[in-house]
């Protein structure tokens, strides 16, 4: 393998277009470097739980770009993204990958707002008088 694989994640709004490239491990998420992008540590090692499952740290250079949502979203859609760039390179993965749950597309999204309600399911105060 010496071209890019590319691969897309989604998670709630997000979505993420991850790119690898045999390398040294270095990771840039929209063109920032990745530990300052997501200055958590416990954050940092969501985003690098594929590779560990994988066990292939510091083998693959990552290029993501990463839009909409909120953090956990975009984390969700980068572990589903490298993941999927992963199985690609090696279909052996796969097993390891799915008991992991990185493989399934978490399609649960926030529910729409009900015209004549102040939430989703919420609804106003009943008067009964």
């Amino acid at each position: 393998m010496s071209e890019a694989i590319s691969a897309t994640g989604r998670r709630k709004t997000s979505s993420a277009r991850v790119t690898l490239t045999p390398g040294s491990g270095k990771i840039t998420i929209n063109k920032r470097p990745f530990d300052e992008y997501f200055g958590n540590v416990s954050l940092q090692n969501q985003v690098l739980h594929p590779f560990t499952v994988a066990k292939a740290t510091n083998q693959y250079d990552v290029v993501i770009s990463a839009k909409g949502g909120g953090v956990n979203g975009q984390i969700g859609a980068i572990q589903l993204g490298i993941a999927r760039a992963l199985l690609q390179t090696n279909e052996e993965l796969r097993d390891d990958l799915r008991e992991a749950h990185l493989l399934t597309r978490d399609a649960r999204k926030k529910e729409r707002k009900k015209a004549g309600q102040p939430g989703a399911r919420k609804r106003f105060q009943f008067s009964k008088r």
